[in-house]
Formats: C-alpha cells, sequence, structure tokens
C-alpha cells in the first residue's frame, strides 16, 4: 500500500500537522511514533524488535547525568530572579547612564545580559526586566516601542549567554561537551550585546526625544555611593558566573556539579541580600520541577518518534534530501537556518532541539561542519523564536505584564528592529566561524590518529622452571 520512500515524509508531515493544531508536544510526539510504528509493522515498513528498545531508552533518559544540570541551573535562576538582585542591578545601572539619552535602555541591556547568565530562562529574565524596568522608562518618556523592543530583546539574550539551558541540550544532542559549547557561546554573546547597544547609541543621535536621559532628582547623589550601589548588585552575581563557567571550563567540573555548585552560591547570595526565605525557596523549587518535568516529557516523546523515524530510514531520507541541495556546506547552512527561523513560529526551543537536531546531525558531519559551531549558530538562530510577532513568547510575557495603556500592536513593532539585529547575527556567525571556534581550547594541535606508537621488543631471559631442591 505504501512504498519505503514515502513513509517518513507521511510521519514528519504527520508531527507537524498534531503541533499546529495545538496538542500537547510531548503526547503528540507520542501518539505519531506509536501509529506509524504499528502502521509500520502492519505494512511491513518497520520491524517490531525496534520498539523493545524503548524501556532501555526511556531508563537512559532519565539516568542521564547530563540532563541533571538543567534542575540545577533552573533552581539557581529561580533563586536569584526572586531574591531582588535585578532591582539593585537595574536601579543602580540606570542611575549610572541615566545623565545621557538612552540611559536606561543601555543599563537594561547590560543588565539583561547579566541576569540572562544568572537566570538561565527567557520567561524569568524578560518578566523580571519588564516588572522593574517597564514603568520608569514609561515614567521618565521613552518611547513605547523602543521601551517594550529593548527589554524583551535583552531577555532573549539568556538563551544565549552561558549557562543557558538550550546551550546543555544542544550539547546533550550533538554528543558535545558543555564546556565547549559554553566556550564557542562566549563570542557571539558579546556581539549580540554590542549590536544593541550600538543600535541604542545610534538611535539616541537620529531619535535623542524617544529616549530622553533622567533629570537629576531622579538620578539623586552620585559619586562613591552610587558606585558602591552599583558594584553590591554586579560583583557577587558576576563572580558566581566565572566560577560556575570557569570550572566547566577548566575541566575541574562536570556540568552538573557545576550547577550544584552554582545552586548553592545562589541560595547564599539570596541569604547575603537578606531575602533568603523558606517562600522563596518553595517558588524556585516548584518552577524548578515544572521546567524540568516539561523537559524530561518532551525528550521521552521525542525519543519515541526518532526510534520510529530511524527504524523507517528516515535518516537516510533526511540525508539524501539536505545533502543534495545546490551548493553544498553554503547550501545546506541557508536552507537550515530559514527552516530554524520559520519553524520557531510554530515550536520552542526545547521541542527544536529534540526532534529537529537530531535528524540534521548526520548531515552535518557527512559535510564536515564543526558541531559546536553548527549548535551554536542555531543556538543564535533560536534566539529568533522569543521575538516573531505574532507568535514570540517574550513578547506574550512583555504583554501579560504591560500595563493596558501599551498596545499589543506597539510591542509588535518595537520587537522588529531586535529581530533584526538578531538575524544580522546569524550571518555574521556564518561568515565569521572564528567568533565561536576562537573560544574554544585548540588543546595540543596533535591528531591522535596520527600518533605511532614504537614500542622496542623487550627480550626476557629465559625462565628457569627447575623446581627448587630441598
Amino acid at each position: 500500500m505504501f512504498s519505503h520512500g514515502v513513509m517518513p515524509p507521511l510521519m514528519f508531515g504527520g508531527m507537524i500537522c498534531f503541533m499546529l493544531a495545538g496538542f500537547p508536544v510531548a503526547f503528540s510526539l507520542v501518539a505519531v511514533g506509536l501509529f506509524f510504528g504499528s502502521l509500520g509493522i502492519l505494512t511491513d515498513h518497520f520491524h517490531s524488535s525496534f520498539l523493545q528498545a524503548l524501556p532501555l531508552r526511556f531508563y537512559g533518559i532519565i539516568s542521564n547525568d547530563l540532563l541533571l544540570a538543567i534542575p540545577f541551573f533552573t533552581f539557581m535562576g529561580a533563586i536569584l530572579e526572586r531574591c531582588g538582585l535585578a532591582e539593585d542591578l537595574l536601579e543602580g545601572t540606570g542611575k549610572l547612564f541615566g545623565r545621557v539619552p538612552g540611559g536606561l535602555a543601555y543599563a537594561v541591556i547590560i543588565v539583561g545580559a547579566i541576569l540572562g547568565a544568572i537566570t538561565g530562562t527567557v520567561a524569568a529574565s524578560v518578566i523580571a526586566m519588564g516588572v522593574i524596568s517597564l514603568p520608569v522608562m514609561m515614567r521618565y518618556g521613552y518611547d513605547q516601542k523602543l521601551a517594550t523592543g529593548v527589554i524583551a530583546a535583552s531577555g532573549t539574550i539568556t538563551q544565549l549567554i552561558p549557562p543557558s539551558l538550550v546551550l546543555i541540550v544542544l550539547a546533550e544532542q550533538l554528543g558535545k561537551p558543555v564546556g565547549d559549547m559554553y566556550l564557542g557561546a562566549i563570542g557571539p554573546s558579546i556581539l549580540q550585546v554590542l549590536l544593541f547597544l550600538a543600535y541604542v547609541f545610534v538611535l539616541s543621535f537620529i531619535k535623542p526625544q524617544h529616549m530622553p536621559p533622567l533629570p537629576p532628582e531622579a538620578i539623586g547623589e552620585g559619586g562613591w555611593p552610587l558606585i558602591k550601589q552599583v558594584l553590591w548588585g554586579m560583583i557577587p552575581s558576576i563572580v558566581l558566573i566565572a566560577l560556575v563557567l570557569g570550572t566547566l571550563a577548566l575541566g575541574l567540573a562536570t556540568p552538573t556539579e557545576a550547577g550544584a555548585m552554582g545552586a548553592v552560591g545562589a541560595i547564599v547570595l539570596a541569604a547575603l541580600h537578606r531575602r533568603l526565605s523558606w517562600n522563596l525557596i518553595r517558588q524556585a523549587m516548584a518552577s524548578t520541577m515544572r521546567l524540568t518535568a516539561m523537559v524530561v516529557f518532551i525528550l521521552i516523546g521525542a525519543t519515541v518518534f526518532s526510534l520510529v523515524f530511524q527504524g523507517m530510514d528516515g535518516s537516510r531520507w533526511i540525508e539524501h534530501l539536505l545533502s543534495q541541495l545546490p551548493g553544498g556546506r553554503v547550501g545546506f547552512l541557508i536552507f537550515v537556518n530559514i527552516f530554524v527561523f520559520f519553524i520557531a513560529f510554530f515550536l520552542d526551543f526545547f521541542e527544536i532541539a529534540f526532534i529537529i537536531i537530531p535528524l540534521l546531525v548526520p548531515v552535518a558531519v557527512k559535510l564536515d561542519i564543526n558541531l559546536i559551531w553548527f549548535g551554536v549558530l542555531l543556538c543564535v538562530n533560536m534566539q529568533t523564536a522569543f521575538m516573531h510577532p505574532p507568535f514570540g513568547f517574550a513578547l506574550f510575557y512583555l504583554r501579560g505584564i504591560a500595563p493596558p495603556s501599551i498596545r499589543t500592536s506597539q510591542i509588535y513593532w518595537g520587537a522588529l528592529p531586535w529581530l533584526l539585529m538578531q538575524l544580522i547575527l546569524v550571518v555574521v556567525v556564518i561568515l565569521w566561524p572564528e567568533s565561536v571556534t576562537y573560544w574554544i581550547d585548540a588543546g595540543t594541535g596533535i591528531d591522535p590518529s596520527t600518533i605511532e606508537l614504537n614500542i622496542q621488543p623487550f627480550d626476557a631471559p629465559a625462565l628457569d622452571m627447575t623446581p627448587p631442591k630441598f
């Protein structure tokens, strides 16, 4: 009834239809996988022995030490996001830059990058930044589109800047060390922040009326009280981030151990700010539980789907489809980035990482593409998933906390320039791979496959096996 070549595209199309219909992703993947697995057994396209591997694959997911890093980093971010650290950072940094046009926008971008490295989740960063900074920006006459755009964009930096949860998931899917993914993301993270700052700087000359400086009474006294406030907000957080990422980069800790250390450090920081309470711990644990459960269920669903898809030679279909694109590696990269950009309208980054990335990795390996660079490039691209009008989750989060006086259309129009800058970064990373690979340790520069071991033969003396005489 069905030819062997038609089942993989039908299965892939069925998954897309389920997603567009709005069914929960994890259960949609399981349903599609089991349905096509049963259909494949009946039509002799799929062998039932593949399904016997499912229990072992489920156990492999639950027992994966690398995935333990996700709840640890999530807990760390939830504690720091709720302990008032963002308020201290924004208040001090806003006053520090408040004397120049666009000063609050500079502060939002800088604090967004720091908060992104702390929280690890876009939702926490956007909501925290919006609740704290949006009323202040509106009070002092900032343009609505600029204010909402810079808040949403600064929150999405969280996805790229280490220790991003997305980079952990991508490392697991690509089979690469998390530490290398973090090092590779440093360059694009810096470039993203510089692009945002440069845009505000140029706009402050073109349209200074959209971002007026703060009045003197809002800034208060400058000097050492102000500097002390900024340092007290920044230095402990930066030390914690450096400690977590440094131990990973130096190979002194696994991602799980670094995440556990970060969780303990977050509790210590909350205690230093005198904001540690049982209620804070309980809220952080609840949000960690929800996110971790979502990730595990999506991963289980993706495992069912991918097992059946691979059993029907879906990987060969994908490899043949993508490796025959015109332009070789360049054509593959252009197609993949356009595809990920548009699929991000409907899927979030976890779903893309668990479903789409495993299908692309064999083709990338065949085309001799550096997988660390490829993973960071896709992470840069997937940032745009949060800024797509009208589907971007960052825009939904911002709409939820913005006052009714700010129209939804203003939020959407305000997101477009920042979305364009994210796409510019995608082009930069493609044209300048060293922005990723420069930060990765080159090692000794020796190819292990070329090492020859020349061991001199050792002539041992003959053993006298004559039994001793007593």
